[in-house]
């Protein structure tokens, strides 16, 4: 199973994107500022929203069909929609 995340950081005000199969793993390396994209927001990423998909392709799709939508609105709403 893959997950889909949506992050938030206090520090920077911004919201980050990602898949993965180990979210907590995944969640610990962003805020260890090993990833370039989520560095300026390490330590302070947590995770606002998470969708649940069998495998690595639809994973993938889903995060880029997000990413697309290029609105803070999008991710917002999502993250409300999933409360």
């Amino acid at each position: 199973m893959y997950s889909i995340y949506i992050l938030f950081s206090l520090k920077t005000n911004k919201y980050y994107v990602g898949s993965t199969d180990d979210l907590q793993g995944r969640l610990k390396h962003h805020n260890a500022g090993s990833t370039p994209s989520t560095k300026s927001g390490a330590p302070d990423w947590e995770i606002r929203y998470t969708e649940t998909v069998p495998d690595r392709t639809a994973a993938l799709k889903r995060e880029l069909e997000i990413k697309k939508k290029k609105s803070r609105n999008y991710i917002e709403w999502l993250i409300q929609k999933g409360d």
